[in-house]
């Protein structure tokens, strides 16, 4: 089954608003397929030509206005009537068209493009309408019309005395573009201040230093273009990559008055009743020991050897050195 083949432009509207612009395309479409005459009063085309143009007209058309015309078989008598029902939209577009161009002001818009694209907009249907506007009219508009804050640039370009339309757009146009440009760049960064280095600057130059060590290892014309270079073993491990533990920072200045951190003794202005405080928990941390520390006197050290029992240098009597003790002697009764 061949598929349908689809519109070559806009269809005609019931509404009329696309009526002047459709009735161009369908008349540059006829005329580039040799159907032209089917639309004219010169009945030269044969039938064939007909039945072509008809089929091309309908498929151009609103689905309402297929069913409304549908018993008209004369490519001709269709466009005739087309052109009765919609011709006097040239009488509704016009008096639009003229207001439109008399209130037009390129400080209205915001960028020249803007004002580019109304301005042909209003051209292009007062030329449907049978109004040509030459280029002398769009310059004065274009020119007369500039914001008030640019009268030197006004007369500037007056005094330039261009000939055509698009050599005066296609000044404003790069005009615009280099000021947007040069706003950039002052909004970029603060004045007077550098530019910031790129974040990858070094690995890129140490990446150029290994490719310009590869090309040297792979030829040297000293050697008949043999390889020479031994690799170098990489200082970079398998465990490059992780994440190494910060350095304790053994140097921090620290004041020896209070013993706060990140200023000198010279310049601390802590309270003296904290630096009193600070210096006597110094001192007593000098003479506290260790919390569990123990003192032993070498003079009450308790010797027992084989059958002398002594204790502080004293040795015990025999009887109590050969004693035999039980758990219940180290109990009182109570």
């Amino acid at each position: 089954m061949t598929s349908i083949e689809k519109p070559k432009f806009h269809i005609l509207e019931v509404s009329e608003n696309n009526y002047l612009s459709w009735c161009l395309d369908m008349e540059m479409h006829l005329q580039g397929q040799d159907l032209a005459n089917a639309i004219t009063k010169d009945d030269t085309s044969n039938a064939k030509d007909k039945a072509n143009a008809l089929i091309f007209i309908r498929r151009h058309l609103h689905e309402s206005l297929q069913t409304q015309y549908l018993s008209v078989q004369d490519p001709q008598t269709l466009w005739k009537r087309l052109k009765d029902r919609y011709d006097h939209t040239k009488t509704v577009i016009l008096p639009q068209a003229q207001y439109d161009w008399q209130n037009l002001r390129l400080q209205d818009f915001k960028s020249v493009s803007d004002y580019n694209f109304a301005l042909f907009d209003i051209v292009s249907r007062l030329e449907l309408c049978g109004i040509k506007l030459t280029d002398a009219e769009l310059l004065k508009t274009t020119i007369s019309t500039f914001h008030a804050s640019n009268i030197v640039l006004q007369q500037q370009y007056r005094q330039r005395q261009f000939a055509t339309y698009s050599d005066l757009i296609s000044v404003l146009l790069t005009a615009e573009q280099i000021n947007e440009l040069l706003l950039k760049n002052h909004d970029l960064r603060p004045a007077g201040l550098k530019a910031l280095p790129e974040a990858h600057a070094n690995s890129e130059k140490i990446i150029g230093d290994f490719k310009g060590y590869k090309r040297r290892q792979e030829y040297n014309p000293r050697r008949g273009g043999r390889k020479f270079n031994r690799p170098r073993k990489s200082n970079f491990g398998p465990n490059h990559d992780k994440e190494k533990k910060p350095k304790k920072v053994t140097n921090e200045s620290i004041c020896h008055r209070c013993g706060m951190p990140e200023h000198w003794s010279r310049t601390c202005r802590t309270p003296k009743h904290f630096i009193d405080l600070y210096q006597a928990y110094l001192k007593n941390t000098g003479k506290r020991g260790e919390s569990h520390a123990i003192e032993i006197n070498p003079a009450a050290i308790t010797t027992v050897e084989a059958n002398n029992i002594s204790v502080g240098g004293t040795p015990l009597a025999p009887e109590v050195a050969n004693a035999s003790l039980d758990v219940s002697d180290f109990f009182e009764d109570l």
